[in-house]
């Protein structure tokens, strides 16, 4: 019996509060339509107005934080040249407790403690991402090599329960003080750590980890498996066509103006700044318009289906080449990971097929096998049954298909499929292709 994990891990950035879901993996081993019983941990991200003392407070601990995360890279680089093996409560006395005792990092003291020791922590994660990643103990694509932080661009603190409070409407931060937060809807939950963040078009929001339970829906006997592209977003199994907005397109012309408008400032002036926030503000809303098409995309899918089926596409692969752009603007892997959240929450299904099922080739019909068609083919004849398949929608009903047998056999069931949706045959695409 085959049995299929899957791994859900959320981290995800919207602005104006809307849910955000935080990084929580969840392992289910059975792709039967039911919701996880204990809670899980989820991110509500609301924005914050700092007044001007405030931000002046912040901008001291975001660069303290960035300091110490680099000393502790740099304290491990020494350290591993040197031959010599130090532990992580070694690394943080000496980045953090003596640092304050010494003339040039006296400052570090002007921060709270927690934010500190927080980004010595992130140093250390860093490191063993990377390690589990080189042993193959962590799945998914290889991690690099821990890098420093960077002054500019976006600046994040974490603190726990011991740096931070709520007080009445304002989020009490250790040495910097009470912030207005704009509640666009209650917390759920007691959060157990926030993170206070600066976005580099100037904005600062807030983000609460929280424990949720899950939420099931009424259940339904509709089933839809998605084939997602670029000339169309998405198109289900039952011929519902969900059109692919091309946000980044639609404002390459603005965002070009605003980039040439850059290049022509001053380095280290006043009017760069201006330019350069004002091409942050722009990306800003690319990226907040695409996240709110691919939630609203995902949800109307959930809801209406009891199982969604989808492939695996190798979509970093796909990065390396002319379609990047096209790609990367579509946002499938965050349309695909925003429906693994939603089920999970709602209690629906969804699943991933094999990326090396020959979905186009295959006749939703009869099962016959025509062979590869290249992309420019958006329609064809089966010839074996005569009949006549868009190529989007015949793909969407294989991976119907296909997630059905899987589900079924992950669950213990018998399945013969009517015809070999598994024959390998078309061409994918790898993670090591060029």
């Amino acid at each position: 019996m085959a049995m299929c994990d899957l791994l859900i891990q959320a981290a995800v950035d919207v602005g104006r509060g809307n849910y955000v879901p935080a990084t929580a993996v969840i392992a289910i081993c059975c792709h039967r339509p039911m919701a996880c019983s204990g809670p899980v941990q989820v991110r509500y991200r609301y924005r914050v107005y700092p007044s001007a003392g405030q931000r002046q407070s912040l901008a001291q601990v975001f660069g303290c934080a960035r300091v110490v995360f680099n000393d502790s890279l740099r304290l491990r680089e020494e350290c591993y040249a040197a031959g010599e093996k130090i532990s992580d409560s070694e690394i943080q006395r000496r980045v953090i407790t003596l640092a304050k005792a010494t003339p040039e990092r006296a400052w570090l003291a002007q921060a709270p403690s927690v934010a500190l020791v927080q980004a010595c922590n992130d140093a250390h994660r860093a490191y063993r991402n990377w390690f589990d990643s080189l042993s193959g103990q962590r799945k998914g694509r290889r991690i690099g090599h821990p890098r420093p932080r960077r002054k500019r661009g976006r600046q994040s603190i974490r603190l726990t329960r011991n740096g931070f409070s709520l007080r009445g409407e304002r989020l009490s931060v250790a040495k910097v003080g009470e912030i207005k937060v704009r509640w666009s809807r209650p917390l759920p939950s007691v959060p157990s750590s926030v993170t206070v963040i600066r976005e580099p078009d100037g904005r600062y929001y807030a983000s609460f980890v929280i424990e949720r339970s899950a939420s099931p829906m009424p259940a339904c006997e509709r089933e839809a498996g998605i084939d997602v592209g670029l000339d169309r977003l998405a198109v289900t199994s039952d011929g519902q066509i969900i059109a692919n907005p091309r946000f980044l397109r639609a404002k390459q012309r603005h965002l070009a103006r605003a980039q040439r408008a850059l290049s022509r400032k001053a380095k280290g002036s006043a009017n760069r700044a201006k330019a350069r926030r004002r091409v942050a503000v722009l990306h800003r809303k690319v990226r907040e318009a695409r996240l709110d098409h691919a939630h609203k995309t995902a949800l109307r899918l959930v809801r209406d289906n009891q199982a969604v089926y989808a492939e695996d596409l190798a979509v970093s692969g796909l990065g390396r080449t002319r379609l990047a752009k096209s790609v990367y603007d579509a946002g499938w892997s965050q349309l695909l990971r925003l429906l693994a959240e939603k089920a999970e929450h709602y209690g629906r299904t969804f699943h991933r097929i094999g990326r090396f099922v020959p979905t186009s080739q295959i006749c939703s019909q009869c099962g016959t096998k025509d062979g590869p068609k290249p992309l420019g083919v958006r329609q064809w004849s089966c010839p074996a049954c005569g009949a006549v398949h868009d190529r989007d929608v015949n793909a969407a009903r294989n991976i119907l298909a296909a997630g059905r047998a899987e589900r079924r056999n992950a669950c213990g069931g018998g399945v013969r499929p009517g015809h070999a949706l598994a024959a390998a045959g078309e061409a994918g695409t790898h993670r090591n292709a060029a």
